[in-house]
């Protein structure tokens, strides 16, 4: 039969493994707790998650859109000061800016302990952009899914929403 003092211990041993504590040199810990804190938390989905997910195909299928179908489109949106600006012509400035969206894009859904900076990125990437849209405005230029001066006004006001989603959806509270 154990002792007392031996199933004593095997308790002390038993808790103390379960705590995370480590035994000194006069008994187990106390302060150890349990190690839930370096645990990473599984959440389901939430509304940010979705966000981010719907962030992520939106600018992957925008770039996709921007390297296939629509590129000759889409080179009527880059302004002229653009590529005197960068020394290159309007259809590698639509085939660059296809490839960060769909970079940015795989990068949201990724690289979750950098979506903080990705965020800002994307708010970023939105920002700079807006000139095209602008340009396309202001020259009544039709694009794909821009057909009308109606449907082109109404687009600028789409660039405020879409920084202010990639911000809220990369941020964790």
């Amino acid at each position: 039969m154990a002792s007392a003092s031996c199933v004593r211990a095997a308790r002390i041993a038993t808790t103390s493994a379960l705590r995370g504590s480590v035994s000194g040199a006069y008994g187990p810990r106390l302060s150890g707790g349990w190690k839930t804190d370096r645990m990473p938390r599984r959440r389901g989905l939430t509304v940010r998650s979705i966000a981010r997910g719907a962030l992520a195909l939106l600018l992957v299928g925008a770039g996709a859109s921007h390297l296939t179908w629509g590129r000759r489109g889409y080179r009527i949106v880059v302004p002229g000061w653009a590529t005197r600006m960068l020394h290159t012509d309007k259809d590698a400035i639509v085939v660059a800016s296809g490839a960060v969206e769909v970079l940015l894009g795989t990068a949201l859904v990724t690289l979750p302990r950098e979506r903080r900076r990705i965020g800002a990125v994307i708010a970023a990437f939105f920002v700079a952009v807006f000139p095209g849209n602008v340009h396309q405005w202001r020259t009544g230029r039709s694009a794909p899914g821009l057909n009308t001066d109606r449907a082109r006004f109404i687009r600028l006001f789409l660039q405020v929403p879409l920084v202010a989603w990639a911000w809220w959806a990369t941020r964790e509270r």
